[in-house]
């Protein structure tokens, strides 16, 4: 059975950093895609970063391009997003998603980011 745990999140000021990690478990982790995505209180849930199998490839919203930063560690079935320079419209719940074919179709529970201005 797959098991995604994130963790790492927290209350932080505008212009901190913070690194969220997500362990998986139950599923061969150096083939399959990793994402990250948000959703802020009365907002749809956004994509936020994806990485390739490899860590080769990686994809980021526009709003948060040179900010935030997706990687992997195969060895240790996890995957991290480095979020700097935070800004309070970061401010959401943070799910990390697992890829095997076409869509994301396991999901974790999500670990909450709060920036205060």
């Amino acid at each position: 059975q797959v098991h995604l745990v994130e963790s790492g999140g927290g209350l932080v000021q505008a212009g901190d950093s913070l690194r969220l990690s997500c362990a998986a478990s139950g599923v061969t982790f150096s083939r399959v895609t990793m994402g990250w995505f948000r959703q802020a209180p009365g907002k749809e849930r956004e994509f936020v970063a994806a990485i390739g199998w490899t860590g080769a490839s990686t994809f980021g919203a526009d709003s948060v391009k040179g900010r935030f930063t997706i990687s992997r560690d195969n060895a240790k079935n996890t995957v991290y997003l480095q979020m700097n320079s935070l800004k309070p419209d970061d401010t959401a719940v943070y799910y990390c998603a697992l890829k095997r074919f076409v869509r994301y179709d396991y999901w974790g529970q999500g670990t909450q980011v709060t920036v205060s201005s």
